[in-house]
């Protein structure tokens, strides 16, 4: 693939940094839609989401999950039902507050995003490791820049399975449901 020269003028350009964003973002959105074979035919893209805030946030309740996810309450519920009949997700009570539900992963539910996160970071690998130290270095600091401007929060490492201890996630991240 041919190396492309940025105009020098065009790194100040909002136009062309939106440009090459949205084409990093088809890159990453098929890198992700791959990720999920085998997973496809039984969970919805939607519902793949919402396995993947559960596997960061850990334990939540309904209310919290359909905020996060920009959907109705409803529509979420309707999305723990069909995850729990796939036994990927399942509820409990809140030992804080017993009038409250929490949702939280099955074994099978962990299985399964970690399965998903490991066939996408394996793929992005192999793309970074065609550019040279110097291309990782700057795509490092863009979007480690990027990620602060939107509020989204660092990935975990690759060995870091557990829930994000503050339990966060961004409201840019919601947006994919």
């Amino acid at each position: 693939m041919p190396e492309r020269e940025t105009p020098v003028g065009a790194m100040d350009d909002v136009d062309a940094v939106t440009r090459a964003v949205l084409t990093a973002s088809r890159l990453l959105v098929a890198v992700s839609a791959r990720s999920l074979a085998g997973v496809e035919e039984r969970v919805t893209l939607p519902q793949v989401r919402m396995l993947m805030v559960l596997s960061t946030r850990g334990a939540t309740k309904l209310v919290t999950l359909a905020d996060l996810l920009q959907v109705a309450p409803s529509t979420a519920m309707r999305m723990v039902d069909r995850l729990i009949a796939a036994g990927l997700a399942d509820r409990q009570t809140n030992p804080v507050n017993r009038r409250e539900t929490l949702l939280q992963l099955t074994e099978e539910g962990r299985r399964t995003t970690a399965d998903i996160t490991a066939r996408r970071r394996a793929e992005i690998a192999a793309i970074v490791q065609r550019l040279t130290r110097t291309q990782r270095a700057a795509l490092v600091e863009a979007l480690t820049a990027f990620n602060e401007a939107g509020g989204e929060p660092l990935a975990p490492a690759e060995d870091d399975t557990e829930p994000h201890p503050l339990g966060w996630v961004d409201a840019a991240a919601a947006h994919d449901a």
